[in-house]
């Protein structure tokens, strides 16, 4: 083979240096291509009693770790030579519109992972034409939220408590502020056990101890947002103080029933959506009262563990109240190729938390916006892989549902 001496102006043809970020928070981001980079920089930057927080779940985390390799555990089946030059990821869910087949859902204690907090996920949502969903445990009120996305679509997730008189006003809030839905939660009776939290002391007010106060020291930006911005507290509770367990033993009411419900129902305006649905008999029953929509969720693993896993119950679920009844899922879900995967197993609608409290912590609303894209990103890159033009167009025939986890048989 014939060599020759490299011509500088060939080479600089060849190869082209990339310009150097100087703004730190944009490097990070830039360099996040998926939901777990950002764990990844959260992790690195977030204390670990308010790290742990999110990213832990109740007891043996197994529901949580379930959920996830539910996910994984997917097969896709593509068709072939189709344009999909353009695709639609737009969709319609409980009488309105969101531009993606996602929302935020709803997550508590959020301005202690950061602090811009709800304020961060309602502008990025509305940004992004999706719906946010404010927690009873939310840190930022109805009407903060309502001023961060005031054109977008806000809902509200209601736990009602022993104090009803506090969850009917909270409705009525809601409605002022005109949220276009209500997501009733009914897995929570009581508190799953956060072992996480408990170990590390986690509360509002933060309880601090040598190994917390070391632990945040070496984060130096987390703890000045933390003492420069205003007063952590919960903005819909008066009671702010203990664990996340504490709260929500001495504020739920594990009577509630169907009553309740009912209760709500009459009070409330718009659309009305039961989250935390774990089996088929409680779908049905929901149904036949004409709610308006129905989350499986396993509470994000953070209630009771070894629950049955969402993503596996969606197709049952839509087979016997799909016709009736809009069904959204959530749980595990950390890439745009799970969202496909859920909407293609009839799922109208699909929440996700962690995925968005990571972009969160690892950026703010920067963040925030961060994992939309990165989520919004693999979704139209699976419909075009799979493709398909449009979420209408994605069907069961387009995904199995491998099996890991199957019932021993009975003796007989």
């Amino acid at each position: 083979m014939k060599r020759q001496t490299p011509n500088p102006r060939e080479v600089l043809e060849l190869v082209s240096f990339k310009k150097p970020q100087l703004d730190g928070r944009k490097r990070r981001l830039e360099a996040a291509l998926t939901i777990e980079d950002l764990r990844l920089i959260a992790k690195r930057r977030t204390p670990r009693a308010a790290f742990d927080y999110t990213d832990g779940s109740a007891e043996g985390e197994i529901s949580l770790a379930r959920a996830r390799q539910a996910f994984s555990d997917v097969e896709f089946h593509p068709s072939i030579l189709r344009d999909v030059s353009k695709v639609d990821t737009s969709t319609t869910i409980w009488g309105g519109p969101s531009a993606l087949p996602f929302g935020i859902a709803p997550t508590g204690f959020t301005r202690l992972m950061q602090t811009e907090g709800e304020e961060a996920g309602a502008g990025a949502a509305g940004a992004a034409g999706i719906p946010f969903t404010l927690s009873t445990l939310g840190t930022t009120t109805i009407e903060g939220v309502k001023a961060a996305n005031p054109t977008g679509r806000n809902w509200f997730q209601l736990y009602v408590m022993r104090k009803r008189e506090i969850s009917y006003g909270l409705v009525e809030r809601a409605a002022a502020a005109g949220f276009d839905t209500l997501m009733f939660t009914v897995d929570t009776p009581i508190a799953g056990a956060r072992l996480r939290d408990k170990r590390n002391g986690f509360s509002i007010p933060p309880q601090l101890t040598v190994g917390t106060v070391l632990d945040t020291a070496t984060r130096p930006g987390w703890w000045f947002d933390f003492l420069t911005t205003r007063k952590l507290e919960f903005a819909s509770l008066t009671e702010t103080g203990g664990t996340v367990g504490e709260l929500l033993d001495y504020a739920m009411d594990p009577s509630i029933d169907y009553d309740d419900l009912a209760e709500i129902r009459a009070m409330w305006p718009g659309k009305l959506v039961v989250k935390g649905v774990q089996n088929v008999e409680d779908s049905r029953r929901l149904a036949d009262l004409g709610v308006d929509g129905i989350v499986l969720s396993n509470h994000g693993g953070r209630q009771l563990d070894r629950a049955p896993i969402p993503f596996h119950l969606l197709p049952q679920v839509v087979k016997e109240v799909g016709r009736d009844t809009e069904v959204a899922v959530d749980t595990g879900i950390m890439n745009g190729a799970d969202v496909v995967a859920a909407i293609a197993m009839g799922a109208r609608f699909t929440l996700v938390g962690r995925a968005y409290l990571y972009g969160l912590m690892a950026g703010g609303r920067a963040g925030v916006d961060r994992a939309i894209a990165i989520l919004a990103d693999q979704v139209v890159r699976t419909m075009k892989l799979l493709q398909v033009t449009s979420v209408e167009e994605l069907t069961p025939a387009h995904v199995t549902q491998l099996q890991r986890l199957a019932p021993r048989p009975l003796e007989s």
